[in-house]
């Protein structure tokens, strides 16, 4: 046996088969080695029709309805070294010819063999279904969810469509040298992540570590390097990207002339961790209510932390780092704002913005989401709009608001406000029925303790902004205008009353 650990990979194994940081359509496990197979999977993760970022094949565990089968099967030791010949025999096989990164690794006690497919730069690809002696026609493979398949005459246009559309996270940058990636920032992040590269980083060539992370891309005479590398491991990565910064404006009043303003700069992980933290220490605020006859106080915020976290980490992983626009977080009285460009990529437009689920086609950055996947600050693809909205539903805070325009230029995120955080001036009317509403009263009998009339216009003057601003809420708020509908106070209310 002649292969080292110095083929480690930057991510933590175990993380990766038990599929806690890549979706199971990245990951392909075969219990045993088939060349045929293996070559069409390499194929299909290079062609990255989705933009995902290519994928993982894991040679040596079984799966089972997409579950990996542990402890793994495993793979005999001996036969390592000819396999990763093989497998650089048949990438020379795909046309155009491919390099994966092969790790050879020993998990739970099993030697298996992990190839990293990163989405290739001279796509579409091609093999051939068999490694027969004969010619051939080779073929374009794609994977249909967890599956490589034969592409169809529609797959195969979309190939084509992306040959030269390469994502921008993944493209060299001209003006950038190795000199301006950071050891320091990159082992801080393998050793957070645990994965074994960060041991041998410091025992290694600097270059080589680049490569291990495919950082850089080129002979060592004329090494490029990648724009992810320099937005996660660049000390200033505003150098060579002028909007990769996040401006935090805080205003005091509504008309917006007095605001406090905070900048956050730096590695775009970085920058993010720093952003959440100033929100979560300056911006969001607890209210406890203490109810009578139950020891538990109740607690709400006005705004809840998990979907300040999904929203501003989508902001950074879709935005487009071409452009020169920075991302805004606007905190108003009774909002926050999360602004960043361009809008999404279609299909998605202001319509299906207003769906509960939404699911993107294409990703602006394929790499990213991978890194910001590894530190836990985002999740899966598809995930990041129903955690938001479920995370304000469980705090019983209105219904987060996607945004964009007809032209798709920015993308605008509005978490409104919990009511018992947004302050409403009362006149006498509206602090009488709030007293009298201890109880739960009808319209009929509020109106009368007022000495108004049972009229519409009364309700919507006097009644109406109660509920809008969180005071009063319907007995019966999923049917509204039963004629048996009756009003009581809110929590917010009670506290308004009282001070």
């Amino acid at each position: 046996m002649s292969y080292n650990k110095q083929m480690a990979l930057p991510i933590n194994i175990d993380k990766l088969i038990k599929k806690e940081v890549i979706e199971s359509e990245r990951i392909e496990f075969k219990k045993g080695w088939n060349p045929e197979d293996t070559m069409h999977s390499i194929c299909a993760f290079a062609n990255d029709i989705n933009n995902w970022g290519g994928g993982y094949i894991v040679i040596g565990i079984e799966e089972k309805e997409g579950i990996p089968i542990l402890p793994p099967f495993g793979i005999n030791q001996n036969s390592i070294d000819g396999m990763q010949k093989k497998i650089i025999e048949i990438c020379n096989i795909i046309t155009p010819s491919y390099t994966p990164i092969i790790s050879p690794e020993l998990y739970m006690g099993k030697h298996i063999l992990v190839i990293r497919v990163n989405g290739g730069d001279n796509r579409p690809y091609r093999a051939p279904k068999t490694l027969g002696k004969k010619k051939i026609e080779k073929l374009y493979w794609v994977r249909k969810g967890s599956t490589t398949v034969v592409a169809n005459k529609s797959d195969e246009n979309r190939l084509l469509e992306l040959a030269n559309n390469v994502p921008f996270d993944d493209r060299l940058n001209c003006n950038a040298s190795i000199d301006d990636l950071s050891l320091p920032t990159m082992q801080s992040f393998l050793k957070e992540i645990g994965s074994d590269l960060y041991e041998q980083s410091s025992k290694i060539p600097f270059e080589d570590l680049c490569r291990k992370m495919s950082l850089v891309r080129g002979p060592s005479e004329d090494l490029g390097i990648l724009n992810v590398g320099l937005l996660l491991f660049c000390e200033n990565p505003e150098k060579f990207f002028r909007g990769c910064q996040t401006d935090i404006i805080v205003y005091k009043d509504e008309v917006g002339d007095s605001f406090e303003e905070s900048k956050f700069t730096g590695p775009i992980h970085n920058q993010l961790r720093s952003a959440l933290s100033f929100l979560k220490s300056n911006i969001i605020k607890e209210q406890i209510i203490k109810i009578s006859g139950v020891a538990e106080a109740k607690r709400t915020l006005n705004y809840p932390y998990e979907a300040i976290e999904e929203s501003l980490a989508n902001a950074f992983y879709h935005r487009s780092y071409e452009n020169q626009n920075i991302i805004e977080v606007n905190i108003r009285l009774d909002r926050i704002e999360i602004l960043s460009f361009p809008g999404p990529l279609p299909p998605l437009d202001k319509k299906t913005l207003k769906q509960e689920r939404i699911v993107a086609r294409d990703y602006r950055n394929r790499r990213i989401g991978d890194y910001l996947k590894e530190l836990k600050l985002t999740e899966g693809r598809g995930t990041g709009f129903p955690k938001i909205r479920k995370s304000m539903r469980n705090n019983n805070s209105p219904d987060p608001i996607f945004k964009t325009d007809d032209k798709l230029s920015y993308f605008l995120t509005i978490l409104p406000s919990n009511l018992m955080f947004v302050d409403t001036d009362l006149d006498d009317y509206k602090e009488s029925i709030l007293k009298f509403c201890i109880k739960e009263r009808s319209r009929k009998e509020i109106l009368k303790y007022v000495g108004l009339s049972n009229l519409h216009s009364n309700a919507m003057r006097h009644i109406q902004p109660l509920i809008d601003s969180g005071y009063l809420d319907y007995l019966y708020p999923h049917v509204p205008n039963t004629p048996h509908q009756k009003y009581i106070i809110t929590d917010k209310g009670i506290l308004k009353i009282d001070k």
